[in-house]
């Protein structure tokens, strides 16, 4: 049982995300509630080009607690995530993809495990995700696999887009990512400054309203790119 409840922002990544926009702040907005009143949603549009600046804006205006924030061009998932991180005001930060990825009710359990352990980060790994998208769970167990014999950090489901982190250790730790690697990047350094990362399973569900655009080859080739320049950095550091 969680014996405090602390603030929490909640950060949306969106970028052409007009068919589920709506959803999924009705459903943060409802796990959220019974929480806590003391939270906060923050979409940051990168630049889509369909209804997401619309909507989210729509929303906004009929809720205090959400929060817009807009690239006028497409910046990429790291980049996006930066903006959100900068503008969270609340003790800790939750992100998620925009596409209902876990049932919002974990939150809880990921707070409750945050308090139990007395981590800095829950990082969430995916249940039989092989089961539901077996391409792309290979390509996760290499890149996990990367990670971990690069950067000697053994974590399950680095890239699953559902982590709690303390917003305090952003004192200590600078993302400089503009792609897809943020999430490993967010965990690498956190780890090297000491933070303490747990994990925690969740049920996925994979996206059904539109195509992922996490492993095409553009995405892919830029995660490379960027794990490189961190391997460089952590070995001058070394």
């Amino acid at each position: 049982m969680m014996r405090y409840i602390p603030s929490i922002s909640l950060v949306f990544p969106a970028w052409n995300e007009e068919e589920y926009i709506e959803k999924a702040v009705f459903k943060a907005t409802k796990a959220l509630k019974n929480l806590t009143n003391n939270y906060e949603i923050i979409i940051v549009d990168d630049g889509s080009i369909d209804r997401t600046k619309e909507i989210a804006e729509k929303l906004a205006r009929e809720d205090r607690h959400l929060k817009v924030l807009r690239h006028k061009t497409n910046q990429k998932l790291g980049k996006t995530l930066r903006t959100g991180i900068s503008a969270a005001q609340k003790d800790l930060i939750l992100y998620s993809d925009i596409d209902l990825p876990f049932d919002f009710k974990e939150i809880k359990n990921m707070i409750a495990l945050m308090e139990l352990t007395n981590a800095d980060i829950i990082s969430a790994f995916r249940f039989d995700r092989a089961k539901k998208e077996f391409g792309r769970a290979i390509y996760s167990f290499i890149y996990n696999f990367l990670i971990k014999i690069l950067f000697r950090v053994n974590i399950k489901d680095i890239n699953c887009p559902a982590k709690l982190f303390k917003k305090s250790i952003f004192e200590k730790i600078e993302l400089k990512s503009n792609g897809s690697f943020i999430d490993a990047e967010l965990i690498i350094k956190s780890i090297k400054r000491g933070y303490k990362v747990r994990q925690m399973g969740i049920e996925y569900f994979p996206r059904i309203e539109s195509r992922s655009r996490a492993s095409d080859l553009r995405t892919i080739l830029g995660i490379l790119k960027e794990m490189i320049l961190l391997y460089k950095d952590t070995m001058r550091q070394a």
